[in-house]
């Protein structure tokens, strides 16, 4: 028996068990493929797992930050607006009582020796309110102190030869009037072009930062982000046969409803905005305009009678002026311009007559009724009309301040949320495959 043995070869081992064999389960046996015929390779499947997951997390957190940093971005560029606006109207405010000043300087000067106090008051009140204005806004807007600091030299120009102008102009001497022109000269020279400079500086920053609601980057944002998470769950449904992962699934479309709901919020923005640069912000800048003129033509008015004989050349200067106000007047306004020019009217055909003592009474009186009543009676409804349009489009400009910082805490929620979703998803296909 030992001997017969001892003749046979040894058996074969036996083979090992299929527990023993591999590392993955029966169960998940059922949902995951089997290596492909011919295949060279084996996947390695928990690795794959690790980048997908790594991939569509990343995805998720980076759509969260971008969202918000654009939600940011674009409060950001609404208040800058708002800035620039108010500053806009700042500036036109400032031209606007240097133009009063000088219309009640020169008609102050037709009466000759002291000049009405109540007239000198408004005076000093116009370029007290200009430097007032000059000093807020280089206060509010830093990049414009330089060009305002040159302004405010012209200003204090103006000021002294306006002075040496009534000094003269009070003691009888002739060559107050060259003090007065020359002063209205140089403020039409030389601050006019820095004040406009300001206007179109500030108004195109103005214009560039109403622009800036960021409404395309969001949804290319959270169109790639879906993307990346689409293509994640293509790849896990090709190895684990289920096409749908929950997880994936949740967090694409919390991304989706939060790139709809921040783009329509940011349209909604960019249409008011394009409502207010046609609406009050055009309307505070034309009468603005309107009220500048207005006041320029009043001293061209004082001008031609200061001039007498040869002052009918200052006319069609008064001509200008006045088809600006008729261009730039709000309702509110145009009507108390029109009562001015009829009284104008009757100044300049009084003083084509030959009565030019006449005319200079009713250009300089001050009674109810005169052409100086009825341009202050303008100035002031003007100015009420720039207030209130430049307030109504700082406040529109400056709200939504809530709705844009609750987008900026939900975007980074959601990416944040998404992430967490997308972990879950890809842990319960690694679950599956363990």
């Amino acid at each position: 028996m030992t001997q017969a043995t001892q003749g046979q070869s040894a058996p074969a081992p036996a083979s090992a068990p299929a527990h023993v064999r591999g590392s993955v389960p029966a169960s998940a046996a059922a949902h995951a493929p089997g290596p492909a015929a011919g295949a060279s390779t084996v996947e390695d499947t928990p690795r794959l797992l690790n980048r997908l997951q790594a991939l569509a997390v990343a995805a998720c957190v980076l759509f969260g930050l971008v969202a918000a940093l654009l939600q940011l971005l674009a409060w950001q560029a609404t208040g800058r607006a708002a800035d620039n606006t108010e500053q806009v109207v700042r500036v036109q405010q400032i031209q606007s009582s240097l133009f009063r000043a000088d219309a009640l300087a020169t008609n102050a000067f037709l009466v000759g020796g002291l000049e009405d106090a109540e007239q000198r008051a408004e005076y000093d009140d116009a370029i007290e309110q200009a430097l007032r204005g000059i000093a807020g806004a280089a206060e509010a807007q830093p990049a414009d102190r330089k060009v305002l600091a040159d302004l405010n030299t012209e200003v204090a120009a103006y000021a002294s030869g306006i002075t040496q102008a009534r000094d003269n102009n009070r003691q009888g001497f002739p060559i107050g009037a060259q003090y007065l022109r020359e002063a209205g000269a140089g403020l039409r020279a030389d601050a006019v072009p820095i004040l406009q400079a300001l206007v179109d500086a500030n108004a195109e920053r103005a214009d560039e930062e109403m622009n800036g609601q960021n409404t395309l980057p969001l949804l290319l944002a959270g169109v790639a982000a879906v993307a990346v998470l689409w293509w994640v769950n293509r790849e896990l449904a090709r190895r684990f046969r289920r096409r749908v992962n929950v997880g994936l699934a949740v967090a694409a479309l919390a991304i989706t409803l939060l790139t709809l709901v921040g783009a329509v919020v940011s349209a909604g923005k960019s249409g008011d905005n394009d409502d207010l640069r046609a609406g009050s912000f055009e309307r505070a800048l034309q009468e603005s305009r309107a009220r500048t003129a207005a006041n320029d033509a009043k001293a061209e008015e004082s001008l031609r009678l200061i001039a007498r004989g040869s002052g009918a050349a200052a006319e069609p200067r008064w001509d200008e002026r006045a088809e600006i106000v008729e261009e730039s007047a709000s309702a509110d306004t145009l009507g108390r311009w029109s009562a001015y020019a009829d009284k104008h009217a009757v100044i300049i055909e009084t003083d084509d007559e030959g009565d030019w003592s006449a005319a200079v009474d009713l250009a300089t009186t001050t009674e109810p009724g005169s052409a100086s009543a009825a341009l202050t009676e303008f100035d002031q409804a003007s100015q009420e009309v720039v207030a209130q349009a430049a307030d109504e489009t700082s406040d529109s400009l400056r709200s939504g301040g809530i709705t844009a910082w609750m987008l900026i805490v939900v975007s980074l929620l959601v990416g944040l949320g998404s992430a967490g979703a997308v972990a879950w998803g890809v842990n319960q296909r690694r679950r599956e495959y363990a």
